[in-house]
This record gives C-alpha cells, structure tokens and sequence, in this order.
C-alpha cells in the first residue's frame, strides 16, 4: 500500500471520530505503530492501537458474537474504518505491545480537537530508509501471506503450534465448484459473484475431492447439511478473513481440522491455513 493511501485512510478514520456517535464516543485513545510510525513509504498495513470503554450495549454484541463465533469488535471495527481495508486494528493491547518493546505514537484522544490528532499524523514523516517492520509470532505457514493474518490471530495460532496442540500448513486452492447438491445448496448463501462463495466452492470441492463426508463440515458458521442445533460434532470447520477465528480453539476442542481462506477475492490465488489437530489435551482452556 502507498503511504499516501494509508495517511487517506487514517484522516478517514479521524473524520469520523470527530462526527462521533456510537461506538466511537466508547473510543479514549488512538496510537499508531509498526512501519508506517517509522516512516516507510509502501507498508503493507496501518497498525492501530485502540483503547476504548465498554457500555451496556458493546457488551450485548460482544457476548452475541462470541456465542456465534463472529467477530466481536466488529461494530467498533465499523466505526473507525468503514468498508475500507489497511487499517490494522488491535484493541486494548497498549500494555502487552509497550512491554514487548513496540514503540507506540499517540494519534488521537478522547476530549482534543480532531486538528490536534492531525498535526500529530503530519507529523510521522516519510523515511525513504524505513522498510516495513519485521514481523512477529511467525511461523513458516504465514509466509508471504503475513499481512492478511492480523497480530492476535498470529499471536493464537503461534500459540496453538508452540504447545504442539495443532499443525499449521498454507496450501492454495484451485477454483472448483463441488458436486454434492447439498454443497451448492449451501453455496447460495452468496452471490455468483462474492468472493465468499468462490472460497466456499473451492473449499468444499477440495474436501469432496479427499472424500471428507460434507455432513460433518460447518461451513462459515453454518452446516452444510443439518442444522447448527443438532448436536452434530462437526468435523471440519471452514471460516474466511478471520470472522470466526476465536472458534478455531473451540472447534479443535472436538472436531479434527479448520480451513481458513485468509483473504478471500474474486479473481486472486486463494491463500488458505489447514489448521489440524494434533494434541488435544494441549489446547488453551477455553
């Protein structure tokens, strides 16, 4: 990414903290690190810190979400960046990232004008000699595909391979379409057109084509065949650009593996992780 889209997409985001409105008057703190903090002129993402509080209503969507497996800063997400991608958002990690020697920049706090936080961002110059920051909890199967795994999901699944509770592997899957009726049935969730259904079909005709039984597959947080409140143990758990990424933990618990197509698109090489279990009683306790 120019860094001249990133400073667009940041005085974005500064737009609408100043139009305020729920969540964003949730928001206390805003700071900016990694290599756009130091200068690089192409990074790859803006990593943001944000520290908010949580009213009543944030917490009601937090535990829905946790309960369905979706993302649970998704509203606040919203809020601060729309539909736009390149703003790398970890929320309430000032501490952990401080401790671990990240060096943090203060963009924005709760109660300045928004003129402040923008003298501050006009400030982080442009350093031809900046490359992008190195990254950290890497394993071997993030290669080349890092920057659409965002930190907490490298810090879990770093986590997952470190207590030799699962493999990680990157494969990349050919566009296909599966045969099985109940597998197009599940398909038309999406358009002919969505990124989500050419990741979807490409998963389940990769699955079809190593005979995995699709009625033991849950697919984006729903089954292929049955209902999600069966009782079925599901097998194999497919997700996309993280939505359900804190199910991953969950689903090992008791199924076996966990595709996830990291960055779904309409035409570009679908980048995926086989997540697999390979020693329960050394996952994280839930």
């Amino acid at each position: 990414m120019k860094r001249e889209r990133a400073t667009m997409l940041l005085n974005d985001m500064l737009d609408r903290l100043e139009e305020g409105g729920w969540p964003l008057d949730l928001v206390d703190e805003i700071l900016v690190f990694g290599s756009y903090a130091r200068g690089a002129l192409n990074p790859s993402d803006v990593d943001l810190v944000v520290e908010h509080r949580r009213d009543d209503r944030l917490v009601s969507e937090f535990v829905h979400a946790l309960s369905y497996g979706r993302d649970p800063s998704a509203s606040m997400k919203r809020a601060l960046k729309g539909n736009s991608r390149g703003l790398q958002i970890h929320f309430g990690e000032r501490k952990t990232l401080e401790a671990e020697g990240f060096e943090l920049t203060l963009l924005w706090t709760r109660g300045e004008p928004a003129d402040a936080a923008r003298t501050r961002l006009a400030a982080i110059t442009p350093d031809p000699e900046a490359g992008r920051a190195p990254r950290d909890h890497m394993i071997e199967a993030f290669d080349g595909i890092d920057r659409w795994v965002p930190r907490p999901v490298r810090i879990d699944l770093v986590d997952l391979v470190d207590r030799k509770a699962a493999t990680i592997r990157q494969l990349q899957l050919p566009d296909a379409e599966p045969a099985h009726p109940a597998a197009h049935e599940a398909l038309t969730r999406w358009s002919e057109t969505s990124p989500l259904r050419r990741a979807a079909a490409a998963v389940l005709a990769h699955l079809e084509a190593t005979s995995r039984p699709l009625d033991s597959v849950y697919l984006h947080g729903e089954p292929v065949i049955g209902s999600r409140y069966s009782g079925t143990t599901w097998q194999t758990g497919i997700g996309f650009d993280w939505s359900h990424h804190r199910s991953i933990s969950h689903h090992l618990q008791e199924g076996t593996d966990w595709f996830e197509v990291v960055h779904p698109t309409r035409t570009q090489p679908l980048h995926t992780l086989h997540i697999t279990v390979q020693d329960r009683s050394a996952l994280p306790r839930l």
